[in-house]
C-alpha cells in the first residue's frame, strides 16, 4: 500500500468524525511517512511499518474527546425519518435519565479515585504538621521526660511523613493511571465497527 492508498483508506474508516479531525489524523501519519521516507525507505515500506490501519484507528479514536465519539456514535448515515424523530421523542422519558445515569456513574467513578488521591495526601500533610506542632510544643514542655517524648514523637511523625509521602505519590501515579485506562474503556463503548 503506497501512502496515497493508506490516507484513502485511512479517510474511509473515519469518516463518522468531523472533517477536522480526519485531516489533523491524515496530516499526522503523511508527516510519519515523509520521515520514514527521508530516512530512506521506500513508500510502502513506510506505510507498512507504520502498523495495522484498524489499530490505528481505534488508536486515533481512543485519543479522542468522550462527547465526538458519541457524536460519531449516534449519527445517522442519513436523515432521521420521522418515525424515527417521533420515537425519540416519545422516548426521551426513557434514554434521557439513562443517559444522564451513565455520566453520573462516570463521573462518580472518576471523582472518587480523585478523592481518594486527595485523601491520602491530607493524611500525609496531617502527619507532617503534627510532628512540626510537636516540636513547637517543646517550648511548653512541663519536664524534661515530657519534653523528650514530645520530641520524640513529633520525629516519629515526620518520619512517617516523609516515607508516606513516596508511598503516596506512587500509588497516586498508578491511581492516575487507573483514571486514564477508566476514560479508555469508556471510549472503547463508543468505538465499534460501524465507526471503525
Amino acid at each position: 500500500m503506497n501512502k496515497t492508498e493508506f490516507l484513502l483508506s485511512l479517510e474511509k474508516k473515519l469518516v463518522a468524525l468531523p472533517q477536522s479531525e480526519i485531516e489533523v489524523t491524515q496530516g499526522f501519519y503523511s508527516e510519519m511517512i515523509d520521515d520514514r521516507i527521508e530516512d530512506g525507505m521506500s513508500e510502502e515500506n513506510a506505510v507498512a511499518a507504520i502498523g495495522d490501519l484498524d489499530t490505528i484507528v481505534q488508536n486515533t479514536l481512543l485519543e479522542l474527546p468522550l462527547p465526538t465519539l458519541m457524536k460519531a456514535k449516534i449519527q445517522p448515515k442519513a436523515g432521521l425519518k420521522l418515525w424515527e424523530i417521533v420515537l425519540i421523542v416519545l422516548g426521551f422519558p426513557l434514554w434521557f435519565p439513562l443517559v444522564v445515569a451513565f455520566f453520573v456513574v462516570i463521573l462518580a467513578v472518576y471523582v472518587s479515585i480523585w478523592a481518594v488521591i486527595i485523601s491520602l495526601y491530607a493524611s500525609v500533610a496531617a502527619f507532617a504538621v503534627s510532628g512540626v506542632a510537636g516540636i513547637i510544643s517543646l517550648l511548653f514542655a512541663q519536664s524534661f521526660p515530657a519534653g523528650l517524648l514530645m520530641f520524640g514523637l513529633s520525629l516519629i511523625c515526620i518520619g512517617i511523613s516523609v516515607l508516606a509521602f513516596f508511598g503516596v505519590t506512587t500509588l497516586s501515579i498508578w491511581l492516575i493511571g487507573l483514571t486514564r485506562r477508566f476514560i479508555r474503556f469508556v471510549k472503547s463503548l463508543f468505538i465499534t465497527k460501524e465507526i471503525i
